[in-house]
């Protein structure tokens, strides 16, 4: 093949490398980005876009479940409701299909060229991709690596017959009646719940004292109690041990009699029954298989070591996204890919994640923003921390949604707000006013005095920092 020569070369097609060729293409840079799969990486393909999806699905399946049980409060009947999973899933699929094309016709409009293949560094300036049609080496003044990370596998519970990683949860057929899952993180709950919705009998295993433990407890309690409402075991201070098949611990496959060996908190042995057992303890971040060991770049522990630019230890190679580090999001990425597009175009440009809003879509959802009131207690000084319940919040009321609030934390002397979260119905679609609040610097008046459409959950916000102040409205 002819080689192909580029400005600059993204390597991973995941939300941080697309973003990132395309912004550079709308720079006018010569840019080449390499996908062994399809465009979108693991969020679009087998993560954030799927996995809501399928949370949806159970979220309306639950709905009518109880209309059908007459538990509604709203006063709606319904004949039993019955699910087609594998019909779900088509939708499901139909929306990543959709995503994917347009991510690759944003591409092409930026005019950037799209290799499909495995890219592998020859050195810090020379790429090969194994293609379809052979080996194509593409040489560029600086390269992006956004490669990604991958599902941690346990070696007691390596993947395969009963044993799933959240990439199978999403491709499921057929609703497994006792599902096990191992991790109480946020991957762990936003499927466990799902599938408990769907009607799958639910256990979770954590092996930390509580679960979602990256959160405050304060924050988490609604959550909790959620879990206990849903018919969820959650065995918490427990370790998964391996599977046992038939009485025998093992690595079988599956079969009748499977169950999830597990040590509980007293330290006694148990099996957990399941159908299927969903293994969610983290994420790793893809550095092999890549020709990375040719140019020996800086680590960060597992990950690549970036400085406030995604630059690497090697001149023109940046590292941007989940192979940096936490926090492993999305958006991170995509902030990250634009900022690296622009510097290399010439543009002043740094790095700050103190604003990125982080989700867990549980029911109810959890937001978390800039400092945690510990975070917050750690930096020294006084802080204010204000709390409005859903409870007292009329828009919560009328969509059965009272359960959560929005929590405010500032500094007492200036009243700079360091950190927000909210715990609630819906209330992933405030994560942008926390972000934008923490961006622009805010203190509690310029929140408290901004108006508030009525009736709204959004209310909760203005009403947090009003709490703050100490003359909160309607609590």
């Amino acid at each position: 093949m002819k080689e192909i020569s580029c400005k600059l070369l993204v390597i991973g097609a995941g939300p941080g490398g697309y973003v990132c060729a395309i912004r550079a293409g709308q720079l006018g840079i010569d840019t080449v980005i390499v996908e062994a799969g399809r465009p979108g990486g693991t969020c679009l393909n087998v993560g954030c876009i799927p996995s809501k999806a399928l949370i949806h699905a159970a979220e309306e399946f639950e709905k009518v479940s109880h209309m059908a049980g007459g538990k509604s409060p709203l006063g709606i009947s319904l004949a039993p409701p019955s699910l087609d999973l594998a019909k779900t899933v088509a939708w499901k699929d139909a929306i990543i299909s959709r995503l994917t094309s347009g991510v690759a016709g944003l591409l092409k409009k930026a005019k950037v060229k799209t290799v499909q293949g495995w890219a592998t560094f020859r050195d810090g300036k020379t790429v090969a991709v194994e293609t379809e049609t052979g080996t194509q080496v593409i040489r560029a003044e600086t390269v992006v690596i956004a490669t990604g990370s991958a599902p941690v596998e346990l070696p007691f519970l390596p993947f395969g017959g009963p044993v799933i990683s959240s990439t199978e949860a999403l491709a499921l057929s057929a609703v497994p009646g006792k599902l096990a899952v191992v991790g109480g993180g946020y991957i762990g709950l936003e499927l466990g719940i799902a599938f408990a919705k769907l009607g799958a009998e639910v256990t979770v295993v954590e092996a930390l004292p509580r679960v979602l433990a990256q959160y405050d407890a304060e924050l988490t309690r609604p959550v909790v109690k959620r879990l206990a409402e849903l018919g969820i075991e959650v065995l918490t201070g427990a370790k998964a041990k391996g599977l046992a098949s038939e009485g025998q611990a093992g690595k079988g496959q599956a079969g009748k009699g499977d169950a999830l060996l597990v040590e509980t908190s007293d330290g006694k042995n148990a099996r957990v029954a399941a159908d299927k057992i969903l293994v969610t303890v983290g994420r790793k971040p893809l550095t092999e298989g890549f020709g990375l060991e040719q140019i020996d770049l800086d680590r960060a522990g597992k990950f690549i070591r970036i400085d406030d630019q995604c630059r690497t230890s090697m001149r023109g190679i940046f590292a941007i996204g989940d192979v940096t580090g936490e926090p492993m999001l999305a958006h991170r990425a995509m902030a990250q890919g634009e900022m690296v597009a622009e510097i290399v175009a010439g543009h002043k440009r740094s790095w700050d994640k103190r604003s990125i809003p982080a989700i867990c879509f549980t029911d109810p959802e959890l937001v978390t923003a800039g400092l945690s009131p510990e975070e917050a207690k750690a930096l020294g000084g006084e802080i204010k921390i204000g709390l409005f319940p859903f409870a007292a919040n009329g828009r919560a009321m009328t969509k059965l949604g009272e359960e959560g609030f929005v929590r405010v934390v500032a500094r007492a002397d200036n009243h700079l707000v360091l950190g927000i979260q909210a715990v609630g119905q819906g209330v992933s679609e405030l994560s942008a006013a926390f972000g934008l609040a923490l961006e622009m610097g805010a203190r509690l008046e310029d929140i408290a005095g901004t108006i508030h459409a009525h009736p709204t959950q959004g209310e909760g916000f203005q009403e947090a920092a009003l709490k703050a102040l100490g003359h909160a409205l309607h609590v």
